[in-house]
């Protein structure tokens, strides 16, 4: 891991928290070597491109592929399958797990399908790189494993997830654990707030949802009365958290060190095995972003239209991160402030519809 040519498996990397990490990794170590597992069915190979050239590989070519940081590998495959899996953890030094099925909406529609990618996924990357000697493992958690609590979730509030969802990632940071007490696979388990930026045009979450909808003349729905809440965290800021979880321990981390420097010293192995809450730790109600957004669409003459449903199965009421355990162990603070990330975003999307 020391070595400069670091090879990073990234899952899911053609998806919009997938293409942001891998640009990022590429502009902070341009000499790293990464491949793609992703089954393409919701980023594309146009997504990808736009983060890194690549080359696209069946998994069985790569018994005889070689990589090279002048282009990232695509492997297309999915999670469920094993041999998928195994092979391309071959060769490895990191696998960032971010390829699942994400939301609470398709978890209870299907919870099946939800299983199968969040819990025989996972456990299919943590035997692959057990199997294949990969050194660390970032698996993308969620705030959904606590369920109903009152905020804000911190690491040790005893989970009772409240939609399939929430089960799944919760097995997924128990297999985490086991497979770094059992095996000695170095895992970290980021529980993300609710991810939003430029790049998120395929996203289904609130923020990419109501400005696509209002650029289509619709009215944005909110679910509920909109009193719900959640916390917001900007793409660059949770990049940033994957990559401190990553190369945790390591003299010559990516990252350079910001405010939350001065800490007292660490155990070496203070990270493994454990989860963080990955977020900004402010609490924002649904209704506030559709405010602010409807505020900064209005700024580029384009009209918002708000409507309120039925509630959502599943949902919670309230949640927002305590991160100071990411702030102490992993020197992480979202530094992007939510009226900033959203000018961004809403500048993004405009771009690209022109």
């Amino acid at each position: 891991m020391e070595n400069e040519k670091v090879k990073w498996l990234v899952t899911g990397g053609c998806g919009f928290i997938g293409t942001a990490f891998i640009e990022k990794l590429k502009r902070l170590k341009p000499e790293c070597e990464i491949r793609v597992l992703d089954n393409l069915s919701v980023g594309s190979e146009e997504d990808l491109e736009k983060a890194t050239p690549f080359e696209k590989l069946e998994p069985d070519q790569l018994r005889a592929s070689k990589l090279d940081a002048s282009a990232a590998q695509l492997v297309v495959g999915d999670i469920t399958d094993e041999n998928a899996c195994f092979l391309s953890a071959k060769d490895m030094d990191v696998i960032v797990h971010l390829a699942a099925n994400t939301g609470v909406g398709p978890s209870v529609e299907n919870p099946r399908l939800d299983f199968a990618s969040n819990v025989v996924g996972v456990f299919n990357m943590l035997e692959a790189a057990r199997k294949q000697g990969v050194d660390r493992f970032v698996f993308a958690s969620s705030g959904a494993p606590v369920g109903e609590t009152t905020p804000p979730i911190h690491e040790n509030i005893a989970p009772k997830p409240v939609s399939p969802y929430g089960a799944s990632k919760l097995a997924g940071e128990g297999y985490c654990s086991a497979y770094y007490r059992s095996f000695g696979v170095k895992t970290v388990s980021l529980r993300f707030g609710n991810v939003y930026g430029p790049g998120s045009g395929r996203k289904s979450s609130v923020v990419a949802k109501f400005i696509r909808q209002a650029f289509n003349g619709a009215a944005c729905e909110i679910y509920g009365d909109g009193a719900q809440t959640r916390d917001f965290i900007y793409i660059d800021d949770l990049t940033d958290a994957i990559i401190k979880a990553a190369t945790f321990g390591l003299p010559n981390g990516l990252e350079p060190r910001t405010e939350c420097d001065g800490q007292m010293q660490l155990s070496p192995d203070a990270a493994w095995g454990e989860i963080f809450q990955i977020a900004t730790s402010r609490e924002h109600t649904v209704n506030e972003i559709a405010a602010l957004l409807k505020k900064e669409l209005e700024k580029k003459n384009v009209k918002m239209k708000v409507r309120h449903g039925t509630p959502r199965l599943g949902d919670v009421k309230r949640n927002f991160s305590d991160t100071a355990k990411a702030k102490k162990i992993l020197n992480f603070k979202a530094q992007v402030e939510l009226e900033e990330g959203i000018a961004q975003t809403v500048d993004w999307f405009l771009r690209e519809r022109s």
